[in-house]
Order: structure tokens, then C-alpha cells, then sequence
């Protein structure tokens, strides 16, 4: 196997990242499919991308559809443990931005939509990029 491919599934970290990893992979599942489908009382594309542009970030639709698939596809990609690491980074990603661009005006604290969730996302995002799946992955058992 291609030495590169087998680095970025290969992953020595227990089965205490893989329970963190799914609930991790659910919650963002949760969170992409409010932006992309409207499901969980979301808003969808059009809505989200609206309250986007709101906020100045244009275009509004666009990111939306961005960032929803990111937490959508990123998160189902943790849930199943296959690539753990690229959909870590970009949830990673994802993360920074809403931090930057949404919640860091707003401070700390999340009862204030500060940016004390987002930075725990992306915390376990980074955690996931260094160490990998885990145990009970595909990656791992793809990378052997």
C-alpha cells in the first residue's frame, strides 16, 4: 500500500478515541444536517445561507452548503471511522471559522453564543488528526 495512504489511516490510539470520535462524528452529523436538509428544527441551505449573508458572509448559500457538508460528511466519516483524518480537518476548518467569524465577539461562554462549543469541536477535531480512528475503525483495518 502507498506509504503516504497508509500514514493517513494508520493509528495506534485505543478504543477511548473511537467512543470519542463517534459521538464526535454524531454530533456533527447532527449539526451539517440542520444546515443542508433542515432536519433537527434546522433551517436548511436557504435559511442558513440567508442568516449567513446576515452576518456578512457572502456568499451566503455557498458556505452554507460548505460547512453543512463538512459537518454532515465529516461527521458520517467519523461515525464509520474511514478517513478519519482528511474529515478531521475539515471539520477542523469548519470549526476555526465559526469560532473567528460568528462566536469570538460574543466571547467564552456558549449560553452567550460564545465560542466555547466550537473551540471544543475543534479540539476533538485536532485530537482525531493527530492520533487517528482508533481501535474499531475501517481505517485502521484497511491500513493494517
Amino acid at each position: 500500500m502507498n506509504a503516504l495512504i497508509k500514514s493517513a489511516l494508520a493509528t495506534n490510539a485505543g478504543y477511548g478515541i473511537t467512543l470519542l470520535r463517534i459521538v464526535t462524528g454524531l454530533t456533527f452529523a447532527a449539526h451539517g444536517s440542520q444546515k443542508l436538509f433542515g432536519w433537527f428544527g434546522g433551517y436548511g441551505l436557504a435559511g442558513t445561507g440567508q442568516w449567513l449573508e446576515s452576518i456578512g458572509i457572502a456568499p451566503g448559500y455557498l458556505m452554507a452548503g460548505l460547512a453543512g457538508s463538512a459537518e454532515f460528511f465529516g461527521g458520517l466519516a467519523l461515525i464509520i471511522g474511514l478517513l478519519v483524518r482528511p474529515a478531521a480537518v475539515s471539520l477542523l476548518v469548519a470549526m476555526l471559522v465559526a469560532i473567528f467569524s460568528v462566536h469570538w465577539v460574543n466571547g467564552f461562554f456558549i449560553t452567550a453564543n460564545g465560542y466555547e462549543y466550537a473551540m471544543i469541536l475543534g479540539l476533538i477535531s485536532a485530537v482525531l488528526l493527530i492520533e487517528g480512528a482508533g481501535k474499531l475503525s475501517l481505517d485502521r483495518r484497511i491500513a493494517g
